[in-house]
C-alpha cells in the first residue's frame, strides 16, 4: 500500500461561462467578453481532495458563497463589469469547501495542504476557511499580484492576500525522472513521488497542475483550466482566456505525459466528466 489512501472530488457550486470562454474560436477575448449572448450549461467547480500519509491536500480551493451573496465582495466601478460578465455562479449553503469537506468527514483545520492552479476567484474561494493550511502557489503566479492592474486579470487581492494565510512559493527545479518527461522541471510535494507539481502555464502565467501516482492506482493529473472538457482537450480546443501559444505548448506537453503513462486522467476544474472519472479511477485496489 502506497502513501495515497483515498482521492475525492467536491464540488463548490456550479458556473456558467461564455462558449467562447470554453473553447476559443480566435476571437480576442476584450470582443467575446462584451459582445457574447450566451452562456454555456452549468460546470462544477471542482476541488481534488486527496488522502496522504503526510496528511490531507487539496488541490484548488473552489468558489466563495460570498461572491453571490456579499455585494462589495467584488470590485468596484467599471471593473466590476468584466467579472459580471465572464461567467455566472450558483452555490448553495451546503456548498461551501468547510461543508463539502464535512460530507467526507473532515473539516478545514484537517487541510495540510492546499495547492492552487492558479489564482483566479473560482480557485481560491476557500482560503479565508484555510488559516491554518499550508498553502502554495506557483511562484510565477504569485508575482502577477504585483503587475499593473491585477482586479482586470481576475486577481483579486483582498480575497488573496488575507492575513494570517500560511502561503509558499512554489520554485520549480529539475526532476532527473524520465518517466515525466517532457516535463523536466516539477516539485515533488512530500518527495516520495507520490504527488508532483508540474508547471503547465497557458491560462495564466504560472499555472501548475499536479500529478498524483502510485501503484495499483490509474495515474491522474488535476489540470485547473488547462481545458474546461476532456473532449476538447482531446482535440486541441484551448479555452478562450489565456495565451493561446502557451495553452497549446502545455496541452501538448500533458499529451505527452498521457503517452508515456498508461491509463493518465487528465482532470480539470470545471469538466462535468472529471468526478466520474476520478471516481472509476480510485476503484482499484490501493
Amino acid at each position: 500500500m502506497g502513501p495515497i489512501t483515498r482521492v475525492s472530488v467536491i464540488s463548490t457550486g456550479q458556473v456558467r461561462i461564455r462558449p467562447q470562454h470554453e473553447r476559443s474560436n480566435g476571437t480576442p477575448l476584450a470582443w467575446w467578453l462584451f459582445t457574447s449572448r450566451t452562456w454555456t450549461a452549468p460546470r462544477p467547480i471542482n476541488v481534488y481532495v486527496i488522502e496522504h500519509e503526510r496528511g490531507l491536500v487539496l488541490f484548488d480551493t473552489g468558489q466563495d458563497r460570498h461572491s453571490v451573496t456579499d455585494p462589495d465582495y467584488f470590485p468596484g466601478g467599471m471593473t466590476r463589469l468584466p467579472y459580471r460578465r465572464l461567467a455566472r455562479f450558483e452555490i448553495e449553503p451546503d456548498e461551501t469547501l468547510t461543508a463539502q469537506l464535512g460530507r467526507l468527514g473532515y473539516a478545514p483545520g484537517d487541510v495540510a495542504v492546499a495547492v492552487l492552479s492558479h489564482l483566479h476567484q473560482d480557485h481560491i474561494g476557500g482560503l479565508p476557511e484555510l488559516t491554518g493550511t499550508r498553502i502554495l502557489v506557483g511562484a510565477a503566479e504569485w508575482a502577477t499580484l504585483d503587475a499593473p492592474l491585477p482586479e482586470l486579470n481576475g486577481l483579486m487581492r483582498n480575497h488573496i492576500r488575507i492575513p494570517g494565510l500560511n502561503w509558499e512559493q512554489v520554485q520549480f527545479g529539475p526532476l532527473g525522472d524520465e518517466s515525466l518527461r517532457p516535463f523536466e522541471s516539477g516539485h515533488d510535494l512530500f518527495g516520495d513521488g507520490s504527488l508532483v507539481l508540474l508547471p503547465t502555464p497557458g491560462h495564466t502565467p504560472g499555472s501548475l497542475s499536479l500529478l498524483l501516482r502510485q501503484e495499483g492506482l490509474a495515474p491522474m493529473l488535476f489540470v485547473g483550466d488547462l481545458t474546461y472538457d476532456i473532449h476538447l482537450f482531446d482535440d486541441d480546443h484551448v479555452p478562450g482566456v489565456g495565451r493561446r501559444r502557451d495553452l497549446l505548448a502545455s496541452t501538448q506537453r500533458v499529451k505527452a505525459l498521457r503517452d508515456a503513462q498508461p491509463g493518465l486522467i487528465v482532470a480539470a476544474a470545471h469538466d462535468p466528466g472529471a468526478a466520474d472519472a476520478v471516481r472509476r479511477a480510485v476503484e482499484g485496489p490501493f
